[in-house]
């Protein structure tokens, strides 16, 4: 019988062959061995429920019987084929259904992907090369999309600043980025460049929601100035409503990326658009000057197709997200009703189906509010968190419909004694 190691001999060997011992998404001090419902458990055998859940995509939580009959349907049929198969059509058919401003769908195989791809659609599609952002969105990793994503200098607006080595100077020139939540800003920048491709613009900005009539204000921009209007939904599509975003805030944009959910844990992402828009995917349409080209080896792979119908069939049921909901309000609620009763100052930033705190007594509306005024606080917080049995991100808490009533009394537990390590 092989030996089973432990999480420090794991955490050895990955030093040896990975960049800083990790993959680059998470913390690579802990090893996740395996996850069923709600819960995960390390190297070592220690349990924890997750609100991490593979950072949005196991929405149902891991093991889902329905996802996992229509995988081990899929998998003796191939695995995947670099070809058209129904799987994917049904589920482009099941988006297309279920979010507002598609009528047709492109599949890639990650969100980063997506939303590069979603940019150069708004460029084909408008003859422009610029694109605003907000700073600190995140669209993936592409050039484009890591220009102020976490910036640690501030500078005037609109000047773009690259987040990582390797990028070259010229993809600032066609980058502009504005403070989220601000209108009078992006109308000043409509105003003032008139190449604007496209707003690109994570409608609830990683946990920052829009204020009232921030997403309508843009809608309203966009048809005035004749700009796109995308919405990067990699994280909300499919989590804050079945119709994502979009149905949640009421605001339709021209493109939208999808990821996450739709691939029911498998890797999987699309961008969504009118026909019109995504005709230029379509060479027999737009011929070879308006032509985008795009392939990819996984994209639309019938597994993850399979994986992510499923997920959003058990998704569509009467009740589940007044239920997702309920689960994250209890849990914003005790963690907020236990600092407050010790008088520690914070704020729940985010929608109850995606949220954190933030160690202020400051409102957090963009980039350069929506931080810990006491960051040693939140370290930690998410250290004793973790101590007591919670696993999840430093910046989010992603609530799951496989939660139970035992998993909320440990996490209960666990919040009582992180407020007391904050003392």
């Amino acid at each position: 019988m092989q030996k089973l190691l432990t999480q420090d001999e794991w955490i050895a060997r990955a030093q040896e062959v990975l960049p800083a011992g990790g993959f680059g998404n998470f913390d690579p001090g802990i090893f996740i061995a395996r996850g069923q419902g709600s819960r995960v458990w390390d190297e070592n055998g220690t349990e924890y429920v997750d609100y991490l859940i593979g950072s949005g995509p196991m929405l149902l939580g891991h093991g889902h019987p329905e996802v996992m009959e229509a995988v081990l349907d899929q998998l003796p049929n191939g695995m995947t084929f670099f070809a058209n198969n129904a799987k994917g059509v049904e589920l482009a058919e099941a988006i297309v259904d279920a979010v507002p401003c598609a009528q047709q769908v492109r599949f890639v195989a990650s969100g980063g992907e997506a939303d590069m791809y979603a940019m150069r659609l708004a460029r084909a599609y408008t003859g422009r090369d610029k694109i605003l952002k907000f700073e600190g969105g995140y669209h993936g990793m592409s050039a484009e999309a890591q220009m102020s994503l976490a910036p640690t200098k501030r500078v005037n607006f609109p000047q773009a600043v690259p987040d990582s080595a390797g990028i070259p100077q010229s993809v600032a020139e066609h980058m502009l980025v504005a403070p989220y939540n601000d209108l009078q800003a992006v109308e000043a920048l409509l105003s003032e460049h008139h190449d604007i491709a496209a707003i690109m613009v994570e409608p609830l900005q990683r946990i920052i929601p829009p204020a009232p009539g921030f997403l309508q204000g843009l809608r309203d921009l966009c048809d005035r100035f004749a700009v796109l209007l995308i919405f990067d939904e990699i994280v909300t599509g499919f989590r804050l409503a079945y119709g994502g975003a979009q149905e949640r805030y009421g605001v339709v944009p021209d493109i939208c990326t999808l990821g996450k959910i739709i691939g029911g844990g498998f890797p999987l992402a699309a961008l969504a658009a009118s026909s019109d828009i995504m005709r230029h995917f379509d060479k027999s349409q737009v011929g070879a000057e308006g032509w985008l080209m795009q392939l990819g080896t996984l994209s639309g792979n019938p597994v993850a197709a399979a994986a992510g119908l499923k997920t959003m069939q058990v998704l569509k049921r009467e009740g589940s997200y007044d239920r997702l909901r309920s689960l994250g309000a209890q849990l914003q609620k005790m963690q907020s009703e236990a600092l407050s009763a010790a008088g520690i100052a914070h704020q729940v930033c985010g929608d109850e189906t995606l949220f954190d705190l933030y160690f202020t007594d400051a409102p957090c509306v963009d980039y350069r509010t929506a931080h810990h005024k006491y960051p040693e606080r939140a370290a930690r917080w998410s250290t004793a968190l973790r101590r007591g049995g919670v696993f999840k991100s430093p910046s989010k808490m992603y609530p799951s419909l496989s939660l139970t009533q035992a998993d909320l009394a440990l996490t209960e537990a666990a919040v009582q004694a992180a407020v007391s390590a904050l003392d």
